[in-house]
């Protein structure tokens, strides 16, 4: 459980004890159903994390885009409000750039969120590779977090910041990584196999 939906359930619950109070209890379950939901949504469920020279996915959901771009492969993974928001990092190494770019809250399953959208652009290198994904705000996820900085060292799968409410996230893969994913899948995060390594 990420400690923030914690705090959010509490404000709800006293939210709706004091309108239930104040007024009818009915009154106050709206409120008590919205601090159940921000339990089940901000839910951290530990993940078997695969070995060997794959690079895992950083979030939950449907991937949405597999395609070329600029020499190698975009993979773009949209979360609904029911999927976990917790993201993990693709690749073991070390975090060598970590941009936030102020943008719009497009609905975050359309192609325009990838490059329009308030984000937040990691860079991953490790064993001769270097990968790149993005947290992307969507229509109603308006806090990008993450928990890193430059010259951090990550391992493949660990957990490195979250979406609130309905987001995006992209991932770029250079030539030297076979795509294990098509447009249509459902993936976990750092337990579903994106991309192996050419040769390995």
């Amino acid at each position: 459980m990420v400690i923030d939906g914690i705090y959010y359930a509490l404000g709800f619950t006293l939210g709706g004890l004091a309108v239930s109070y104040l007024t009818k209890p009915a009154f106050g379950l709206p409120l008590f159903i919205l601090a159940a939901f921000c339990l089940y949504f901000f839910r951290d469920p530990d993940r078997a994390v695969p070995a060997g020279n794959v690079a895992v996915s950083p979030a939950d959901g449907k991937v949405v885009v597999v395609r070329p771009e600029d020499g190698g492969t975009r993979i773009s993974i949209f979360l609904n409000v029911f999927d976990v928001h917790v993201n993990r990092t693709p690749i073991s190494g070390r975090i060598t750039k970590v941009e936030y770019q102020k943008g719009k809250f497009l609905v975050a399953s359309k192609e325009e969120a990838s490059t329009e959208n308030e984000m937040n652009t990691v860079t991953v290198e490790g064993d001769g590779s270097r990968v790149v994904f993005k947290q992307i705000a969507g229509l109603i996820a308006r806090r990008i977090v993450f928990w890193k900085k430059p010259g951090d060292t990550v391992q493949r799968g660990e957990r490195v910041g979250l979406i609130k409410f309905g987001s995006r996230v992209d991932i770029w893969f250079g030539p030297e990584w076979e795509i294990a994913v098509r447009t249509g899948e459902r993936v976990s995060a750092a337990s579903t196999v994106l991309a192996k390594k050419k040769g390995s």
